[in-house]
């Protein structure tokens, strides 16, 4: 079997076998396979795309290129979420906690940030002293005792992907749904979980653009998940705006606390409540969604949710007193206000551009090795739909830096305002199953 002759066929638009997709993944991975062949390869899929039978096979192969995580030692239904990416996106911090406190059991691989979308590592790593890099004997202890972890990805755990995104990233053959869901797949199946719940969003502020391509790559790892043996559903929400009012790491982790207490912004309650619904029928705690729903406001009125964010925060060595008094967190040294030079209302406002303004603040990577400084970021005062005078402020930028008039002009393109009534988006459009 030569790879010249494999990429002339999917060039054409065949079939392969899985012993051919076989070959290509195991001799990328084991470096037989240089790298630009796998390049076209690549590229030929983003052309042709794969049938379902193809992306299933991929997915299987890359999930068994590494580790794979057995958590059989966790007593119960272990359940996993994972969005697509966004701007604002703390809803793990938000929904793991609430759904563990339920009585199921969270056991949640996670990843950093780059470019405008922000990483769940990096919020947590803004509490002090958190870990997230724990052994998997402490990783399924601590799940076992405690009823969730969230962690650092493995370095063992699915070793092809990792090659093949860094080249996908430079080749411009990211956006293309059957490896888009090959590779979160991959990953979500060998962390070890019986269900997953996807968070598929589209918008400007999203991998995926129109809610049409949001549902397809929903489908396709549907499919993956049903194919594998995986109990799997998707939510499509809409990322045209961020998620809640904050976007930097300790602001969304104050965000997350307050959420937790019943007073955060009413988007990322409602988007953890829908989520956490059909994750708890999907670990079989709840009959219906209704029931589940009144358990999860519960946790919420009785605390009990906040508490298990304390005591995971706790269990990872991280200063669980933040969590009781979130005034503890490092302030930045600058609070700007960005005030309406124009009266009306919110039609739109740019997710991605305001990730960006983030990310120069110093709250992003733009490359995988930036450091990065948990308290800058921003603070939404309006969002769509919402009305606004001339002088009230739109938005607080968090900076340890002089802010300079280009980048908070950037922050005014990220709105617009129209003299009209504009009403508020609908957050979650449907769940798939």
């Amino acid at each position: 079997m030569r790879m010249v002759d494999l990429i002339e066929l999917k060039k054409n638009n065949h079939e392969l076998t899985k012993e051919q997709i076989h070959f290509i993944i195991k001799g990328y991975n084991d470096g037989n396979i240089p790298d630009y062949q796998m390049s076209a390869f690549l590229m030929a899929i983003c052309f042709n795309g794969l049938s379902k039978h193809e992306t299933a096979i991929l997915t299987d192969e890359m999930l068994h290129s590494g580790e794979i995580i057995d958590l059989s030692e966790i007593a119960g239904v272990k359940v996993d979420k994972h969005s697509t990416g966004g701007v604002g996106d703390k809803t793990s911090l938000v929904l793991g906690p609430m759904v563990a406190a339920c009585g199921v059991k969270v056991a949640k691989m996670s990843g950093r940030g780059l470019g405008h979308t922000g990483g769940t590592l990096d919020k947590l790593e803004s509490i002090p002293g958190l870990q997230i890099q724990i052994s998997k004997d402490d990783f399924i202890k601590q799940v076992n005792e405690i009823g969730i972890a969230i962690i650092g990805q493995s370095a063992t755990l699915v070793p092809a992907d990792q090659k093949m995104y860094a080249l996908r990233d430079v080749t411009a053959t990211v956006d293309c749904i059957p490896l888009i869901a090959s590779s979160i797949m991959s990953k979500k199946l060998a962390s070890g979980s019986d269900t997953i719940l996807l968070d598929v969003k589209y918008g400007e502020g999203a991998f995926m653009q129109t809610k049409e391509e949001a549902k397809r790559l929903a489908q396709t790892m549907i499919e993956i998940g049903q194919h594998l043996g995986k109990d799997t559903r998707a939510a499509i929400s809409n990322m045209n705006q961020p998620l809640g009012k904050a976007i930097g790491n300790s602001l969304e982790v104050i965000e997350a606390i307050d959420t937790l207490n019943g007073s955060g912004p009413e988007d990322l309650l409602n988007l953890c409540l829908e989520a956490g619904s059909h994750m708890l029928v999907q670990a079989k705690k709840c009959k219906n969604e209704e029931s589940a729903l009144k358990m999860l406001k519960r946790v919420i009125d009785t605390g009990q949710a906040l508490d298990k964010f304390k005591e995971m925060v706790k269990y990872q060595h991280g200063n669980d007193e933040y969590i009781g008094n979130p005034e503890l967190f490092t302030k930045a040294k600058l609070i700007i206000e960005v005030k309406a030079k124009q009266a009306g209302y919110i039609q739109t406002l740019e997710a991605k551009t305001l990730g960006i303004v983030s990310m120069k603040l110093g709250g992003g990577r733009q490359t995988k090795d930036d450091v990065i400084d948990h308290s800058v970021g921003i603070i939404l005062n309006k969002k769509v739909g919402d009305q606004c005078k001339v002088g009230e402020v739109l938005a607080y930028i968090h900076a340890n830096n002089e802010v300079s008039d280009e980048l908070i002009n950037e922050l005014y393109g990220a709105y617009k305002i129209v003299d009209f009534f504009v009403e508020k988006p609908i957050l979650i459009d449907e769940i798939l199953v």
